[in-house]
């Protein structure tokens, strides 16, 4: 390339970070890494009344998660700073100013109420929405009047009135808007803030930026911005839009379709590397087949030339299917550091903390193969950390067994295992497996029988490894729990 690549994701910090914003992130940071550039991150600060507190330090965390990291921007600085739009008004007034001089701009002073008349009649007449350039032609003298009445102007950009507008897209081809189809939109708002439509402009040329990559809602701006790059004598950009991100019935994603905050995937036990892989494949393909890319090969491969230019469907079901296969990667060793977190916040209140690592890293191995997200480790682990277990001792009774013979199964496994020296998966399948033959039961009623006992589940890991990782005494004292249990229950006639 010609120019040294420079990409930025600027988001504005009216709400937390949400798939498509971060899927923006990602693509622009890959284009950047791919090509041995810069990536930039700026805070588009300038909607003030829409600023959710909190909302910067969300979208760092998220992008800090995901090992999406900046050359240049908060936390880091940089030559071409501030990286934050409330902090470089001068060059917007300036810029506003400079529009207004060479006749690309004006003052607006319509009213909120004027305005919203205008729209009224617009829609009772059936005609697009826009404003009708009622200040643009107004005289110095008109002028000087609402100055003199302290009304507060807006500044708007003069539209050409004819022709058409065009720009390459890199991922759409050539586009074409026609210029009367575009109203005069604002430049600087009557708070002293720019608009989206300057700022953007100004920054992007301040920090030499030689890709625009965003969403595809910015397309119908962006003949707004080529002729703003003309007015400015700006060398525009390339631009790059990406396809929009809809739910799997096609419509626009929405909670309804799972989280939509990257954090919130977070919290839930997803993967960092899982995440970072799943939405890069929200509209971008490596080939027809190829579903599990490491950072590394993301990077490698990248290309704007890939992207589709249809829709990309967020499906949860792969998502989840995705993290399994990424936690069953993971050593035995990080998955427990990994979860453990989730173990400390997600077990019952009476289990001892901080859980012993030890014992923790003896357990994990256990569950990692059923575990999709991070957060089912307390659920699937709960038996071995509880004190006492709470179940339908009805589970306790396998079919084609009574009470009475799951009592005498019981009792007779645990005059067993009282004298089993080793307490080890091996030792226990050599003991308990000839037992079942010997008390004439097949060996899926007295495992089943055990296995309730101790763990109070139906399902779990492999009967004699649990029982290993429980202990002698634990689980002793958990199949006599079961008994008394199953003595309490009324003999059936």
């Amino acid at each position: 390339m010609s120019r040294i690549v420079r990409t930025r994701f600027a988001p504005s910090p009216t709400g937390y970070p949400h798939v498509g914003s971060i899927r923006t992130a990602l693509f622009a940071w890959l284009f950047a890494r791919r090509n041995g550039g810069k990536f930039i991150l700026r805070i588009e600060d300038t909607d003030v009344a829409r600023t959710v507190e909190g909302a910067v330090e969300s979208i760092i965390a998220g992008l800090k998660w995901l090992g999406i990291d900046w050359d240049e921007g908060p936390e880091v600085g940089g030559s071409y700073g501030p990286y934050v739009q409330s902090q470089r008004l001068k060059l917007y007034h300036e810029a506003a100013v400079r529009l207004i001089e060479q006749d690309n701009a004006y003052y607006c002073y319509c009213s909120l109420q004027r305005l919203e008349k205008m729209r009224e009649e617009q829609t009772q007449r059936k005609v697009p929405p826009g404003y009708d350039r009622h200040c643009r032609n107004l005289s110095q003298q008109e002028r000087e009047l609402k100055k003199a009445e302290g009304i507060v102007p807006v500044v708007r950009f003069k539209m050409p009135l004819n022709g058409k507008t065009r720009f390459q897209d890199i991922i759409r081809g050539n586009v074409v808007f026609e210029n009367n189809l575009m109203d005069d939109f604002v430049l600087m708002k009557s708070d002293g803030y720019p608009t989206y439509h300057l700022a953007n402009i100004v920054d992007d040329h301040a920090m030499d930026i030689s890709h625009v990559i965003r969403a595809e809602e910015w397309l119908s701006s962006t003949p707004k911005h080529v002729l703003l790059y003309a007015a400015m004598r700006f060398e525009p950009p390339q631009f790059a839009h990406l396809p929009l991100i809809l739910g799997p019935d096609r419509s626009k994603l929405s909670k309804r379709h799972g989280a939509v905050s990257v954090m919130e995937y977070r919290d839930q036990g997803y993967l960092p590397e899982t995440m970072l892989n799943f939405l890069a494949l929200l509209g971008w393909s490596l080939d027809d087949k190829t579903e599990l890319l490491s950072r590394e090969q993301l990077i490698e491969d990248f290309s704007l030339e890939r992207v589709s230019k249809t829709a990309a469907v967020f499906n949860i079901e792969k998502l989840n299917w995705m993290n399994g296969v990424y936690i069953r990667q993971l050593s035995i060793e990080e998955f427990t550091r990994r979860v453990t977190p989730f173990l400390e916040w997600d077990l019952p209140a009476a289990v001892k903390r901080p859980l012993s690592s030890e014992y923790a890293a003896k357990v994990m191995p256990l569950i990692q193969e059923r575990a999709k997200l991070l957060d089912d480790a307390a659920q699937l682990s709960r038996y071995f950390f509880v004190d006492s277990l709470d179940y339908d001792v009805n589970l306790l009774i396998s079919k084609g067994m009574t009470k009475e013979s799951t009592i005498r199964a019981l009792e007779v496994s645990i005059e067993r295992l009282e004298k089993v020296e080793g307490f080890e998966a091996v030792s226990l399948e050599a003991l308990l497996r000839p037992l079942a033959e010997e008390l004439q039961l097949k060996t899926g009623q007295l495992f089943g029988a055990l296995r309730t006992a101790v763990s109070g589940e139906t399902a779990t890991p492999p009967l004699f490894q649990m029982m290993a990782v429980l202990g002698k005494m634990r689980c002793l004292d958990r199949i006599s729990k079961a008994i008394d249990k199953l003595q309490l229950l009324p003999t059936q006639p």
